[in-house]
């Protein structure tokens, strides 16, 4: 996207906030014609002042109050302006933000997959913040800069036509020098916010995973990792920042000239008789007012190249492809009976790279399924399809009846309860956690949940029980801990369907005795899906699926399979040495 798209398209999000910008605009008209109307003032004081013992003390008694309450007007003026201009910013930032935010609980599986998290938040969070200073800046000084300019020509034309065009066509050339450094500053720039993307995402993975990390001893390669990125983070942020400082004082220099020339011409004019000494002190000033917004808008314009980058990678989420809508004539999944079939379904991820091919699966309403496998076989990306995260490339699947394609995402999800190897949990309480797919759930139901799941103990032992308040993912929690309140969860929903991926993987072999019971009275009446790698878990269900390379090798039930002696057996046979 071209960088004028960019900024229309930055600035489109004002729109709803016209009423704060055309008020911010106001004041900043009162506040620099009161700037401006002080050199005035300011000469006539001056011209007052003739001589020893020829000071006219009446007269300056009134111009000064008049300054007095011209500063103290230009102050509440500039208060107004700027107060307009933080609440045009910040809405329209958090607009931005919003829809960002937004469009991730929209974009499918795969995007969220391939970006590294901490990228994304980067984007979300950081360079919001960026596209804000630039935002700030840009109508805080573009506003009254352009106020200031128009309004110093006016009050110079009044005073001198000749030293005003003078001073008009030399002073432009700085605008001229500030757009030259910007066009090298803006890929800098988004180098830098990329970078920095890179950083955060290095640190998010790091510190989120610091027991790993410590684990296996990276800290080493860890930190030079990020030593690597820091550095790049140096080179591009000090070139960035070297091209982006230039511009001042290159304009500075530019308006010095300005000023010097008035100085000179303006001497020659009072010698001549053409001008007072008050009106050059009056015309000097306005001259360096004139001059300054010219600087401040060329920082400006270095600032904007910060937020368009910023802007660019924040756009990049918006304008992420969202997963393909539900027909309009989708189907509400209401009602379920639990069967669901499998039609020579295909999926890759890469599309080089094939995983799932031609398979096939029937299953009865209320049946236990459990899949089992090498890592990589497909198990859990069976999973993903069946609660389409990611959508088949090939064949069909149907649930009770519809294929999932016709029917709404939301009421298809809804159908199955799901818990992972991977625990998530909110920060908040233990009550609210558990509550998560049922808000609306009585104090009666979270408990009976907990009960179930065998949570109900340790949360009773905890500091404040169910109103104990677990950090961000739920840090002040073991990790079989945080399985058995994801357990609760799902028992508190009682969907119609579950899926349980290594539910159970960090819980003592007691413990999970305990849960198995629950989970069975769970699945009475219910088909479920089950990956599992304990085989002793899977002994009772009603179809074993044995995956290699997304295909089914072979199916049966457990005695079946063993008397069989292939791949499962032999699996089984590993796990007990039998």
């Amino acid at each position: 996207m071209k960088k004028n798209n960019l900024l229309k398209r930055l600035l489109s999000f004002t729109r709803p906030y016209l009423g704060y910008l055309f008020l911010s605009l106001f004041f900043a008209s009162i506040s620099v014609s009161l700037t401006l109307y002080a050199p005035v003032l300011t000469g006539r004081a001056i011209d007052h002042v003739v001589g020893k013992g020829q000071v006219d003390f009446n007269a300056l008694k009134v111009i000064l109050l008049q300054l007095a309450l011209i500063v103290a007007a230009t102050s509440f003026s500039q208060w107004l302006m700027g107060l307009f201009t933080n609440k045009v910013t910040y809405f329209s930032v958090r607009d931005i933000r919003t829809k960002a935010f937004e469009r991730l609980q929209r974009v499918p599986l795969r995007f969220i997959d391939s970006n590294a998290r901490g990228d994304i938040l980067s984007r979300v969070v950081v360079d919001a913040e960026q596209v804000a200073d630039g935002l700030l800046m840009g109508f805080t000084q573009l506003f009254s800069g352009i106020v200031t300019i128009l309004g110093t020509i006016g009050f110079m034309l009044v005073i001198n036509v000749k030293i005003t065009l003078l001073v008009v066509f030399v002073t432009p050339l700085s605008l001229f020098v500030a757009d030259f450094i910007a066009k090298r500053t803006f890929n800098l720039f988004k180098i830098q916010s990329e970078t920095r993307g890179e950083m955060t995402a290095l640190i998010e993975e790091t510190v989120g995973h610091m027991k790993v990390v410590k684990a296996f001893g990276y800290e080493r390669e860890s930190y030079e990792k990020f030593e690597e990125i820091n550095q790049r983070l140096e080179i591009c942020g000090i070139k960035a920042l070297f091209f982006s400082s230039i511009t001042n004082p290159c304009t500075r220099f530019v308006n010095g000239v300005v000023y010097t020339l008035v100085g000179i011409v303006g001497a020659f004019s009072v010698v001549n008789g053409f001008l007072t000494v008050g009106q050059l002190s009056c015309f000097l000033s306005y001259a360096n007012q004139y001059t300054k917004p010219f600087n401040e808008i060329s920082g400006v314009i270095a600032e904007l190249q910060s937020a368009l980058a910023s802007a660019k990678r924040l756009f990049e989420v918006i304008d992420a492809q969202p997963e393909t809508p539900d027909p309009s004539d989708s189907v509400v999944l209401t009602r379920t009976d639990g069967s669901v079939e499998l039609s020579h379904v295909s999926f890759s991820y890469v599309p080089e790279i094939k995983l799932i091919e031609d398979l096939n699966l029937s299953v009865k309403a209320g049946q236990k399924i459990a899949i089992v496998g090498k890592t990589g076989c497909g198990k859990t990306t069976l999973i993903n399809l069946l609660m389409r995260f990611y959508d088949i490339d090939k064949g069909k699947i149907i649930v009770s009846g519809y294929d999932v394609r016709n029917l709404t995402r939301n009421s298809l999800r809804a159908s199955f309860g799901m818990v992972l190897q991977d625990t998530w949990l909110k920060a908040g309480t233990i009550r609210d956690n558990i509550a998560y797919g049922k808000p609306d759930a009585s104090e009666y139901e979270i408990v009976s949940a907990a009960i179930s799941a065998h949570a109900d103990g340790f949360i009773r032992r905890m500091p404040e029980g169910y109103d104990t308040y677990l950090t961000e993912d739920g840090a002040n929690l073991s990790q079989g801990q945080k399985q058995l309140l994801c357990i609760a969860r799902a028992m508190l929903s009682l969907p119609s369907m579950l899926i349980l991926d290594e539910a159970t993987s960090s819980i003592d072999t007691r413990t999970e005795i305990h849960v198995q019971k629950a989970f069975d009275e769970m699945m009475r009446g219910r088909t479920s899906f089950v990956v599992a790698h304990r085989l002793s878990t899977i002994r009772q269900a009603d179809l074993i699926l044995v995956m290699e390379n997304g295909r089914i090798i072979e199916q049966g039930k457990h005695e079946e399979l063993l008397l069989r002696k292939g791949f499962y057996a032999q699996l089984y046979n590993s796990q007990f040495d039998v």
